[in-house]
């Protein structure tokens, strides 16, 4: 017995051993040498470390971020939590049909291969069972659930407008994402527009577009919420009959009513007027509006679908009505900040699990800040309690993408030792390369969160470096 366990504490030495030579090659490497570096790596059998740098040093973490959204809404929530969008009668006025939001970003979504317009189309079908045809009826859009400052206010003027930035409301539709398509064939800068998908009839583009000759896609459309005046620079490939970047609805709310309308009249039903929350809302007018009759509902997804959505996809917009709906639940006010609510439950809940979060400087749920930090230690704690703790702790093992495999990670790892053995969510914005999450190979099993900010290399230099640091684990 003796010897088996000199045998056991000389292979754990060698390891230990390989795994600090694998974090100074890492150091070392040309590609970081500005860079700020921190790194933390856990026993999650023993909760003691393996190896670490500056494991309490805060950074910018990108992407990772979801980790913390996703395993928090997982906790509060549950894994079987559905946001319920209904459409009623107004009991206080039979002629006004109320869309009542609940902050879905699933509906109309096209990441699930569901049908898009089910919702436009359930709802039709529903309603002319209901409606008189020679009546006139109006649309009031409730999607005053979040407010209405719908992104953060620490985000970039540069993402602004583009479809991985968009506004979280009471009410999202189709992801609040539309497609703008180009003709490039005739190598003429600016490429002419030939039409947005869905159809955005208000919106306006100025066009300072460039092409070029690489296949890039470096297209970008810019603006604010609720204007309708976009303007569009960067570049894009030549020689294409049709070309297509994404940027985001300006108004969800109102674009959803608009839309609802046009299925209605094409039914043979009169719509007089469609008008959201919003103007009442600003104004801090009581709304006057009694939801009836519920003639549709329209339930998403579990979150066990969503969060996995979130981590393997990395979807901005989904991460950012989970915070909100989680601030919104603590504090039911539609007049508070969901955003900030959501970030307060958050460094709570966690405080409450006995981690610190004196490291955690939040902004919002997707990590697109740039201004959001805090520590790999801090991360790797919270990785380890879903892991050891959580009643949710396969759900959201199953949320993250697997090395080698699929989502962000389908080629982060692959042909090596750990393909399809590491679970992680990665994160990158300028500057910033990050990992975090699970290796589980037989009785090795560590929770890890790597995180380098202000690289001097390339990324693919330093995700190789990451991934030859991983390897040494």
């Amino acid at each position: 017995m003796k010897r088996f366990l000199l045998l056991y504490l000389s292979l754990c030495s060698v390891w230990l051993s390989y795994s600090q030579v694998g974090l100074q090659q890492l150091l070392n490497n040309a590609a970081l040498k500005h860079a700020s570096v921190g790194i933390q790596v856990t026993d999650l059998n023993t909760g003691k470390t393996i190896v670490s740098h500056d494991p309490q040093k805060s950074l910018t973490p990108a992407s990772i971020t979801k980790v913390i959204t996703s395993a928090t809404a997982l906790e509060l929530l549950g894994s079987e939590y559905r946001y319920v969008t209904q459409v009623t009668l107004d009991e206080s006025d039979p002629t006004r049909i109320l869309v009542l939001g609940s902050g879905d970003p699933t509906l109309g979504s096209d990441v699930f291969g569901d049908n898009t317009t089910a919702f436009f189309i359930n709802t039709t079908d529903a309603l002319k069972k209901e409606l008189q045809p020679d009546q006139e009826y109006s649309i009031y859009v409730v999607d005053n659930l979040f407010g209405y400052d719908g992104i953060s206010p620490e985000w970039t003027w540069i993402d602004i407008g583009n479809y991985y930035a968009s506004g979280s409301y009471g009410i999202s539709i189709f992801d609040n994402t539309y497609k703008l398509f180009f003709n490039t064939s005739a190598r003429i800068a600016p490429p002419r527009i030939l039409r947005t998908e869905p159809d955005m009839k208000k919106i306006r583009f100025t066009n300072f577009l460039t092409l070029n000759t690489t296949g890039s896609d470096n297209g970008y459309i810019y603006g604010i919420p609720f204007s309708y005046e976009r303007t569009v620079k960067g570049n894009i490939p030549a020689g294409k009959a049709e070309f297509s970047i994404k940027g985001d609805i300006p108004d969800p709310g109102l674009f959803l009513g608009e839309t609802l309308a046009d299925y209605l009249v094409r039914s043979g039903i009169k719509i007089s007027q469609v008008e959201t929350a919003r103007t009442d809302y600003l104004a801090k007018k009581q709304v006057q509006y009694k939801p009836g009759k519920i003639v549709h509902t329209q339930t998403s997804r579990p979150m066990k679908d969503i969060v996995q959505e979130v981590n393997v996809k990395s979807n901005n917009h989904y991460a950012e009505h989970l915070l909100r709906i989680i601030g919104r639940t603590q504090n039911t006010d539609i007049y508070s900040d969901a955003l900030q609510a959501g970030i307060g439950y958050v460094k709570k809940f966690w405080e409450q699990q006995g981690i610190s979060t004196s490291s955690l400087t939040l902004h919002d749920g997707s990590g697109l800040a740039p201004q959001n930090a805090f520590s790999p230690a801090f991360l790797t704690e919270i990785l380890a309690y879903m892991y050891t703790k959580s009643k949710n702790s396969k759900v959201f093992f199953d949320s993250l993408p697997k090395a080698g495999k699929d989502g962000t990670l389908r080629s982060f790892m692959r042909n090596t030792k750990y393909e399809g053995k590491i679970s992680a969510k990665s994160g990158s914005i300028g500057g910033v390369q990050c990992y975090s999450g699970y290796l589980i190979d037989g009785n090795k099993q560590y929770a890890f969160t790597v995180m380098i900010n202000k690289f001097n290399g390339t990324r693919s230099q330093v995700r190789s470096a990451i991934e030859k640091f991983l390897s040494t684990l």
